[in-house]
């Protein structure tokens, strides 16, 4: 059972998962008291993406200046953002310094519980999901996308704990990006992501951001819980702008 409020049962950890940060190089100290608070009421912090607004490295380094009032093991996944400037890699590198593991072709295990994940990409869901047909650029474009959750699906796999959290930037069903416009639903995520996180039985939930003005919450085809931790979405629904998830 998953649990979405302050209430942790018995055995249970307590994940704060927060994604669309966005920060810039104005933003300085915006979220060290977030992180603070975080760490009193959570034993795991998991950040889904677009932890800054272009990716560049002054907005990483702010970022990792605030993550040092975190005291509590920390994942990530970064977003579509986190990519702009075109150096993903030193955004890596300056979040690994400040104690962050940042989840991509690899899985993480802490304190029992496995962590999984990905960016993701974009590609639709459902029956209105882009195939591999056609023009060369459609095909390296949904090649993209299969890659995505084929490197979740071998992160997952590794993992040997009965308990195990998906991290995504991308959502990987349509319920959770509810709320934002029909038009750009298949840029928001893809059905290939659900597909990977299915295959396995350890999976207790998955987080993701990106959506904005989607929903809370979900579940994929087979039933596993899906939240939407986009900070808009989740202030919304809590008045604070993490969610706190029992797994």
């Amino acid at each position: 059972m998953t649990e979405t409020n302050d209430t942790v049962p018995p055995g249970k950890l307590t994940v704060a998962a927060i994604g669309d940060l966005h920060v810039s190089e104005t933003s300085e100290h915006r979220y060290r008291e977030m992180f603070a608070e975080i760490s009193d009421k959570a034993d795991i912090l998991a950040l889904c993406g677009d932890l800054t607004n272009f990716g560049k490295t002054r907005e990483a380094e702010i970022l990792a200046e605030d993550l040092h009032a975190c005291t509590i093991p920390t994942v990530a996944v970064l977003g579509n953002h986190d990519h702009e400037c075109g150096q993903p890699e030193e955004v890596v590198r300056i979040l690994h310094s400040a104690g962050v593991t940042v989840l991509d072709e690899q899985a993480v295990e802490i304190k029992g519980v496995g962590f999984a994940g990905v960016k993701g990409f974009v590609g639709g869901f459902g029956r209105g999901e882009l195939g591999a047909f056609g023009e060369p650029a459609i095909k390296g474009f949904v090649e993209e996308s299969i890659n995505e959750a084929r490197k979740l699906e071998n992160a997952l796999r590794t993992l040997r704990t009965d308990r195990v959290v998906a991290v995504l930037h991308y959502s990987p069903i349509s319920e959770t990006v509810m709320g934002e416009p029909p038009e750009i639903f298949p840029f928001l995520g893809s059905s290939r992501l659900a597909d990977a996180i299915d295959r396995f039985d350890n999976v207790r939930f998955a987080v993701h951001g990106h959506a904005h003005r989607g929903a809370f919450e979900g579940k994929t085809p087979r039933g596993i819980p899906v939240y939407n931790c986009a900070q808009f979405v989740v202030s919304e629904q809590f008045g604070r702008p993490y969610a706190l998830i029992a797994v």
